[in-house]
């Protein structure tokens, strides 16, 4: 369908991208509530522009997954997609999502993140489109359950509206009449922390540090906390346990300007790649079972 196209309307606005394709389109066909006043009808075989306020309408998802290109206005994707969450979580929807709660949600959050840093580490773009998607899911679906509390509801418009206001209110240099103390990105990340500690009225600048998250992370994130409130280095732990000496060497990192977690993960990435190509190697020689001297014989130099 050459030149046919998807256009998700909003009222009776359409996207500034679609204009040119209404002109030219051999008929326009409407679905959904779109005005029929908008219609436009044409020879059967030729393009089609179709015009739905409903990207899960049978006659719009077809269209699609047939590859023909959506016209939308900039964040009406994130409209549709908060709008498909809704239904599989309403009556009639889907019977797994309806059972869902933050609780059993935890495991598929971490595992999205993991898998977003994974396409991140590998370079690979479309992995991560996909995994960005799939994060996305987590946060409308955390805000759809949380839409249903029965004393404290918020939808995912309070949760965007509370970050808008977060980012305003952190950024007074662009969005204000300017900032004396902000003159580069090093300042602008010490008065983002300054003004998130008045904003939140911390008693502690290492309040708001997740405990949970993993150690070698959160040594770096106390590190950097404690770093900027003016703790002397000396003043970090210290002694002859390994988790002492683990806390130092993310400490050296993170003091460096280092991410310590990422630094570690490229080495073990690397590390996985050196067994991987060993083992390659070994089973093209046909050694199976690799003894110590196959393993140094077969690692990569």
């Amino acid at each position: 369908m050459t030149d046919s196209a998807v256009v998700l309307v909003r009222g009776r606005t359409v996207p500034d991208s679609a204009v040119p394709l209404l002109r030219t389109a051999a008929r326009v066909e409407v679905v959904g509530g779109v005005d029929p006043a908008l219609a436009a009808p044409g020879p059967a075989d030729g393009s089609v522009v179709l015009l739905t306020d409903d990207l899960t309408h049978p006659a719009a998802a077809a269209l699609l997954a047939e590859g023909v290109p959506l016209h939308a206005a900039p964040g009406t994707g994130l409209v549709a997609a908060a709008e498909v969450m809704d239904r599989l979580r309403s009556p009639g929807g889907c019977p797994w999502d309806a059972e869902q709660s933050h609780e059993s949600l935890r495991q598929y959050l971490v595992e999205e993140c993991y898998e977003l840093l994974e396409a991140i580490d590998d370079g690979d773009r479309a992995a991560l489109r996909e995994e960005l998607g799939d994060v996305l899911l987590q946060v409308l679906f955390h805000a759809r359950v949380a839409e249903e509390h029965p004393t404290d509801p918020f939808t995912v418009d309070d949760v965007a509206a509370d970050l808008v206001a977060k980012l305003v209110g952190r950024h007074p240099h662009v969005f204000g009449d300017g900032d004396p103390a902000v003159r580069d990105a090093r300042t602008q990340e010490h008065r983002w922390e300054e003004l998130k500690q008045r904003e939140k009225r911390r008693a502690s600048c290492v309040d708001g540090v997740a405990l949970g998250q993993p150690a070698l992370a959160l040594a770096a994130k106390l590190v950097q906390r404690t770093a900027r409130a003016g703790l002397p280095a000396d003043l970090l732990p210290s002694g002859g346990t390994p988790g002492a000496r683990l806390f130092d060497t993310a400490a050296l990192a993170r003091l460096a300007g280092q991410d310590p977690e990422g630094e570690l993960r490229a080495v073990a990435r690397a590390f996985a790649a050196d067994v991987r190509a060993a083992e390659t190697a070994a089973r093209a020689a046909g050694v199976d079972t690799l003894t110590e001297d196959d393993w140094r014989a077969y690692w990569p130099r």
